[in-house]
């Protein structure tokens, strides 16, 4: 992982909560939220919580006695989510890195994260941050995208980029968001952290945007991609959002573009600690 593939700044929260969310981002979020209301939790601890998707899910689904606490490293992007769904008492929103959680042990009964866990530079230490803040009995949810080829936007996105800088393809897609689908990795990690009763579970569902401009922009502009391609050029942003979108549109159409997603989703509970670490 590169330093720009953490940067969600500038104007990425708001391309990225307008345009990503609603592409590829609410459909896990809900299933999320249905996974979580089983278990009856009543205090929750979302980390990588993002423009809010999530949380906005959790807060529907859940009863209102129920306390979401969501937390991201990117102060801007919870700018974007509380501007969209305000806390009040239900939600609390803070600022927190997920390897190093400013939080009591045992304090939720409950940890949830979408879509972050890849972006952790040490996963084991996340995981074992999100076992230290969980009650006895409590889960852990959270999900990663699988392998770039069974995505296909994010897919087709990456291979036009790659004509428009071939010298140096930007790889941002490639590398975090769909760099980590090994599931014997994450078990492995999962269990290094001192969880149990682990279910990986693919899930598929589908991606739809009224034009192949829509995705175009979400992934090049709405991302840290962006990043990589301003590094490169960046009198070339628009012209690279322009090729992902022909690209797009030569392999789904020009009008409504359909095309699939595919996520793992995990859960977790953790095991009885016997000693100290």
């Amino acid at each position: 992982m590169v330093a720009s593939d953490k940067l969600f700044a500038g104007s990425i929260p708001d391309l990225y909560d307008r345009f990503l969310v609603p592409l590829i981002f609410e459909p896990y979020a809900r299933d999320l939220a249905a996974r979580l209301a089983k278990v009856n939790p009543r205090d929750v601890l979302e980390t990588a919580a993002g423009t809010g998707v999530v949380t906005r899910a959790i807060a529907g689904r859940l009863p209102k006695s129920a306390h979401i606490t969501a937390t991201d490293l990117n102060q801007l992007m919870l700018d974007q989510a509380k501007a969209r769904q305000p806390g009040g008492r239900r939600i609390d929103w803070k600022q927190a890195d997920a390897l190093a959680l400013p939080f009591k042990e045992k304090a939720f009964d409950a940890v949830v994260c979408q879509f972050g866990a890849m972006f952790f530079p040490d996963r084991v230490r996340g995981y074992k941050e999100a076992r230290r803040v969980l009650r006895p009995g409590g889960h852990f949810f959270f999900n990663v995208w699988d392998r770039i080829s069974e995505n296909d936007f994010a897919d087709t996105v990456t291979e036009a980029l790659a004509s428009v800088f071939p010298e140096n393809p930007p790889r941002f897609l490639a590398r975090p968001p769909h760099g980590y689908h090994d599931e014997k990795q994450i078990h492995d990690e999962l269990t290094a952290s001192g969880f149990k009763d682990i279910a990986i579970e693919a899930v598929d569902a589908r991606s739809e945007a009224p034009s192949p401009t829509d995705p175009a922009i979400a992934y090049c502009q709405g991302t840290p991609l962006r990043n990589e391609i301003v590094a490169r050029d960046p009198s070339r942003l628009e012209e690279a959002t322009t090729r992902a979108a022909e690209a797009l549109a030569r392999r789904f159409g020009p009008g409504v573009v359909d095309g699939r997603i595919r996520a793992l989703v995990i859960s977790a509970v953790p095991q009885l600690r016997r000693h100290p670490e």
